[in-house]
C-alpha cells in the first residue's frame, strides 16, 4: 500500500480559548481520531503543524511539525504531502513541498480586514490575503457570506466547499456564578461575550447600558487590553466587567441571562451566538457580515446602534421568547450547528481530494 501524508497546520495559534483557537482544537480532535484507521484502511499518515509548546495535543496516533519562522519563506519536509490544509487564512508559513498532484486547502474564516477603517491596514492584510491565495488549490469558507467575500474581494475562480463551523454546547457543563452572582441569578441581565476589540462593539452594548438603568449588563471575554480598557473606564453601575472567566462560569451566565447581546460588526461566523441559543436563550445580533446567515430567524437584529433603537429591538424581542415554542425553536437551530458535522464534512472533503472510497 503506497503510503501518502496529510498535514494539518495551526500555523502559529497559541491559545485555544478564541475562535480559531476553538476551531482548530475541535476539528483537529475529530480529525485525529480517524488517524488509525486511515493508516491501515488507506496508508494515510496524518501530521500536524503546530508550535512546539501544543506537541502532544492531539494524542499519539499522529506526529507533529514544529512550526518555524523560517518556514515564512521555505518549507521542506522529509515526505511530500498530498494534501496540505491550512485551518485559517492567517496562517503565514508555506505549505512544504508537495507530491504530484498534492493539494493545497485552506479554510477562510473572514476577511473582516476589508470592513477596517484603516486604509493602510486594509492594503496590507489584502496584499498578505493575495499571497495566501496565489498558493491555494482549494478554499473551504465558513459561510456563504464569507464564500462571496472570497469571489467578490480576491477574485478567487477555483474549487471551493461552504463548510459551517460547530458550536460547543455548555448547557451539560458545571456551572458556576460570577462574583457577587447567587447560583439562580436574583436579578435580569443581558449578557455580552467577546474580546471587546472595536470590531466586536462593546461601546453599543454600554450606549445602550446608560439608556436602560434598570437593566444590568455583565460584560465577559478574555483579558484583552481592549477589555482591560473599558474595564477601567467604566463609571456605569448597572454594567459589570467579568474578564477571564471560566468555562463554568460561562455556563452560567448563558443559563442565567434574559438575553445575550452580539452587535458585532464584522464575523466569520460567530461561535457565542450560537453557543447561547443552545440554553434556548434571545439572542440579539447586528444585522452585519455573516449574522443574519448564523442566526436566521431564531435571533432578532440590530438595523441601528442608537441606544433607544436597541432597547426597542431587544424589549420587543424578549416579548417574542416569551411565546409557547419559542425557546424550543431557538434550541433546534442551535442544534444543527456542530463540530462532529463540521469535522465530517472535512473528512469526506479530503476524501474527495484523495481519490479515497467513501
Amino acid at each position: 500500500m503506497k503510503v501518502r501524508h496529510i498535514g494539518i497546520s495551526l500555523g502559529n495559534i497559541g491559545a485555544l480559548h478564541d475562535g480559531l483557537g476553538e476551531f482548530s482544537l475541535q476539528i483537529g480532535t475529530r480529525i485525529a481520531a480517524v488517524a488509525p484507521a486511515w493508516r491501515a484502511q488507506h496508508g494515510i499518515r496524518l501530521h500536524f503543524h503546530l508550535r512546539e509548546k501544543l506537541f502532544g495535543l492531539f494524542g499519539d496516533e499522529v506526529t507533529y511539525i514544529a512550526v518555524n519562522r523560517w518556514q515564512r519563506l521555505r518549507h521542506v519536509q522529509p515526505e511530500p504531502f498530498a494534501l496540505w490544509h491550512s485551518l485559517h487564512q492567517l496562517n503565514k508559513n508555506l505549505p512544504p513541498n508537495m507530491a504530484a498532484g498534492g493539494t493545497r486547502l485552506v479554510t477562510v474564516h473572514d476577511l473582516n480586514y476589508l470592513y477596517g477603517r484603516n486604509a493602510f491596514s486594509r492594503w496590507r492584510h489584502h496584499r498578505r490575503t493575495l499571497k495566501l491565495m496565489a498558493r491555494t488549490d482549494h478554499v473551504v469558507a465558513i459561510s456563504q457570506h464569507t464564500a462571496g467575500d472570497v469571489k467578490r474581494e480576491l477574485g478567487w475562480a477555483g474549487p471551493m466547499d461552504v463548510i459551517y463551523n460547530g458550536a460547543r454546547s455548555f448547557v451539560a457543563a458545571e456551572r458556576a456564578p460570577l462574583p457577587g452572582w447567587a447560583a439562580v441569578a436574583e436579578r435580569p441581565f443581558l449578557f455580552h461575550l467577546s474580546r471587546m476589540s472595536p470590531s466586536k462593539n462593546p461601546q453599543a452594548v454600554l450606549e445602550l447600558a446608560r439608556a436602560w438603568p434598570e437593566m444590568t449588563f455583565l460584560m465577559c471575554g478574555p483579558p484583552s487590553d481592549d477589555a482591560k480598557a473599558l474595564k477601567a473606564a467604566n463609571r456605569q453601575p448597572n454594567v459589570q466587567f467579568h474578564l477571564g472567566i471560566t468555562d463554568a462560569q460561562k455556563a452560567w451566565a448563558y443559563a442565567n441571562c434574559a438575553g445575550f447581546l452580539f452587535p458585532s460588526l464584522t464575523e466569520g461566523f460567530g461561535l457565542p451566538p450560537i453557543e447561547a441559543m443552545h440554553f434556548g436563550k434571545p439572542v440579539f445580533l447586528a444585522r452585519r457580515t455573516c449574522l443574519p446567515e448564523i442566526g436566521g430567524d431564531a435571533a432578532s437584529y440590530f438595523d441601528s446602534f442608537e441606544p433607544q433603537a436597541m432597547k426597542t429591538v431587544v424589549q420587543q424581542g424578549l416579548l417574542r421568547h416569551a411565546e409557547p415554542g419559542r425557546p424550543e425553536a431557538v434550541r433546534q437551530h442551535a442544534a444543527q450547528f456542530n463540530w462532529d458535522d463540521a469535522a465530517a464534512a472535512y473528512l469526506a472533503l479530503y476524501r474527495r481530494l484523495l481519490g479515497l472510497p467513501g
